[in-house]
């Protein structure tokens, strides 16, 4: 029996039963499809996520106070561990540089004629702009003489420069902020978010003139930049601050880097690769339990069938193929649906997602995609071989008496 009759065999076989073959294939359909949006969707959130690490520089290291950290602009009630003392033997280590203390500011809003907007206040220094990669739009940036002079200048994001003054410079203007007026000296360019924070709601001021007006002694958070070896680097800071502190226990503050972010990444990946398999492996299982269920009352029904073939000619590897061949169709094609539905599902969550993550962007993974198939085929041989080679075993004779 030539193989392109093989072929058109099984195919008419297949096109006989067209609805049990599409329940049949459910189960694949539904493992595949699960393997392409997992997939996608885990995809699209190491870009993100990668994104945001990159956003704040290869060897940013940060510094907060307590014991947990929270959200940028935040700290921990009982928490003033880091102070300006602290600063200034930071800035005598080797292993780290470009040190940027801030402290956030509690201002209800800031106002400019009858425009009001509600920012997220930094008193900050210089290098501040330059470890989070923030690009000036107009104007200048914070300077040295502004910290000395503790001058009363402000650099905007963009955001606050649209709420206050949409399309006019706000370059020079005097806007309020609390009960103080500022100087507007800059603008940013948008960025959008870093790590999950909008970073156009900020505005900055100079670090000395946020002391005066706070008289606050301690710091909210401490950006600076590993030189070398993170690992040198960190330990540095932690030993530096642990004998300043005279901490025996528990320490008072945390030092986050972008290596720790990258680890921390990597355990998430993997968590979501044995989910993706654990969830691909029952639904194609059960997919695969469907298949053999189904060929092996194919061959019940088509004993007479197999017996009459067998009679004229046919010879077992025909009939074992045949069956074979049919079954791997059925996964095949599952596995093509279900690329297509996996596909569709993941641009539907980036079209969601996009609306509250603007940096989430639609990743198509084709190696996810061809492992995928091969899963599929592979089910369809490992379920289908079973049922083809009962069918080619049957004997001619007790075939054509079968009722």
């Amino acid at each position: 029996m030539l193989v392109i009759d093989t072929f058109q065999a099984a195919r008419k076989s297949l096109d006989r039963n067209r609805n049990r073959a599409m329940l049949t294939m459910l189960g694949v359909i539904i493992g595949v499809g699960s393997v392409v949006l997992m997939t996608s969707v885990g995809a699209s959130m190491e870009e993100l996520i990668l994104g945001q690490i990159s956003s704040i520089g290869a060897q940013s290291m940060v510094i907060f106070p307590g014991q947990q950290e929270g959200a940028e602009g935040t700290v921990q009630a009982g928490f003033d561990s880091i102070t300006f003392s602290d600063i200034e033997a930071l800035e005598k280590l080797d292993t780290v540089t470009s040190i940027a203390p801030a402290m956030f500011l509690p201002v209800p809003q800031a106002t400019y004629g009858r425009e009001t907007t509600e920012p997220r206040v930094i008193g900050t220094v210089p290098n501040y702009f330059r470890n989070r990669e923030l690009t000036l739009s107009a104007g200048r940036l914070l300077e040295d003489a502004d910290i000395r002079g503790a001058r009363n200048v402000v650099v905007l994001s963009s955001e606050i420069v649209d709420d206050l003054f949409g399309k006019q410079d706000p370059i020079g203007k005097r806007i309020k902020i609390g009960s103080r007026f500022y100087e507007v000296v800059g603008t940013l360019e948008s960025v959008g978010t870093q790590f999950f924070q909008n970073a156009d709601e900020f505005v900055f001021i100079p670090l000395s003139t946020a002391r005066a007006q706070t008289g606050q002694k301690y710091l909210n958070v401490v950006s600076l930049q590993a030189v070398g070896n993170f690992d040198l680097a960190q330990s540095d800071v932690e030993t530096l601050l642990r004998k300043r502190h005279g901490i025996v226990g528990d320490d008072d503050f945390i030092v986050r880097t972008s290596a720790q972010a990258n680890d921390i990444l990597g355990a998430v990946s993997l968590g979501l690769t044995l989910f993706i398999t654990t969830i691909a492996g029952i639904s194609l299982i059960v997919g695969g339990i469907g298949i053999m269920n189904i060929m092996l009352v194919a061959v019940s029904e088509r004993t007479r069938e197999i017996g009459l073939r067998k009679a004229v000619g046919a010879k077992r590897r025909d009939i074992l193929l045949q069956f074979l061949i049919e079954a791997i169709a059925l996964t095949v094609i599952a596995g093509m649906i279900g690329v297509f539905l996996g596909l569709a599902l993941a641009g539907l969550v980036a079209g969601i997602v996009d609306k509250f993550l603007p940096t989430y962007d639609f990743v198509l993974s084709l190696p996810s995609i061809g492992i995928a198939l091969c899963m599929a085929f592979a089910t369809g041989l490992g379920f289908g071989l079973y049922p083809a080679r009962k069918a080619a075993l049957l004997s001619p004779m007790n075939a054509l008496r079968y009722e």
